[in-house]
């Protein structure tokens, strides 16, 4: 059986991700794809599927 991991952090960083996802969004639209990689990276995580 597998111990259980904290995924805290990953969502703290989900959230940090998002806010930027979300300002790239509005102020420099031509750099949204940017942040995607962490936004979906620290979800997963935060979900702990990988």
């Amino acid at each position: 059986m597998e111990a259980k991991k904290s995924t805290g952090i990953y969502w703290l960083y989900f959230t940090i991700w998002l806010g930027i996802l979300i300002t790239l969004m509005f102020v420099y639209r031509e750099f949204f794809w940017l942040a995607l990689p962490g936004v979906i990276t620290s979800f997963v995580k935060g979900m702990d599927i990988i």
